[in-house]
């Protein structure tokens, strides 16, 4: 039993880096209607930009979070505007491919100007807490804290702002949002930033957990898309129940299969959601 709430413990931690990676693919796709094959190394970018305020400047790793996200938020835009604008209007399968070479260009720039070695944020040793023999790391606790702080205000931020509602109204229908007046340009630019930061907390979470290498995000890639189809790809509060789920679920499966094998679980609950409830666990982004 305590190895089984052991494993619960850490895919909770998983599932929250999860749920802050799939949040944004599935808000890329419920307004641009296209699957973001970036998302896994813009995460590795955001994760190495906080690298530089704690490498370089000396900040500690809860200034240097949101600092990343205003660095990844603004890369996103960049990237939109000089890319993907000119290609929103082509077929989908196009932007998608777009997206997945500029996978392979954030990935090699990221190689080209940090290197290939695994980096971390704070060397030492980190000392997990004791509860009832489960080990509980400190950098566990500030994860799934700053994953509930950042889902909160995202949830608030749809809720309660002009901007968040036109985001849900062009979610549910794009024509008739712009035929109501809403500034469609204005709501894909917050739609990256909001992306773009969500992905560099989800990185800068996942290097605190693990190590930071240029393959960090692409190795989550699969995991976070499960999530997003889980929970119903273009429903943003279903990529929370689907990031859990998927977070969980891949860790509880090493009680019985090598470590190895958790990417393959992410893929086999990913299929079988697709052939029994293909809009996914929740329905709708309101």
């Amino acid at each position: 039993m305590t190895d089984l709430l052991q494993l619960l413990v850490f895919g909770i931690v998983f599932g929250s880096i999860l749920t802050l990676g799939a949040i944004g693919v599935s808000l890329i796709f419920g307004i641009l209607r296209f699957a973001h094959f970036a998302h896994g190394d813009m995460m590795t970018v955001g994760a190495y930009f906080a690298l530089i305020f704690v490498a370089q400047i000396g900040w500690p790793i809860y200034l240097a979070l949101p600092a990343a996200m205003i660095g990844a938020a603004l890369l996103a835009i960049l990237i939109d505007q000089s890319v993907y604008r000119r290609l929103r209007r082509t077929a989908p399968v196009i932007l998608l491919i777009s997206s997945f070479g500029m996978a392979l260009l954030l990935r090699a720039a990221v190689q080209l100007i940090w290197g290939t070695d695994n980096q971390v944020y704070q060397p030492g040793i980190n000392v997990p807490y004791v509860v009832f023999d489960i080990r509980i790391k400190p950098d566990h606790l500030v994860i799934v804290g700053a994953s509930v702080i950042l889902v909160f205000a995202f949830h608030l931020f749809l809720k309660m702002t002009r901007m968040g509602k036109a985001m849900r109204a062009m979610s549910d229908n794009v024509d008739l949002a712009r035929v109501s007046g809403i500034d469609s340009e204005r709501v894909v630019i917050w739609t990256w930033v909001i992306g773009g930061a969500l992905a560099a907390a989800a990185g800068v979470l996942l290097a605190l957990d693990t190590r930071l290498n240029p393959q960090l995000g692409w190795n989550v890639l699969l995991p976070v898309f499960a999530a997003t189809i889980v929970g119903g790809i273009g429903r943003v509060y279903g990529a929370i129940a689907g990031g859990m789920f998927i977070g969980i679920a891949t860790e509880l499966s090493t009680a019985v299969i090598l470590p190895a094998y958790k990417p393959a679980v992410a893929f086999t609950l990913m299929v079988l959601v697709l052939i029994l409830r293909p809009r996914g666990l929740v329905r709708g982004m309101n």
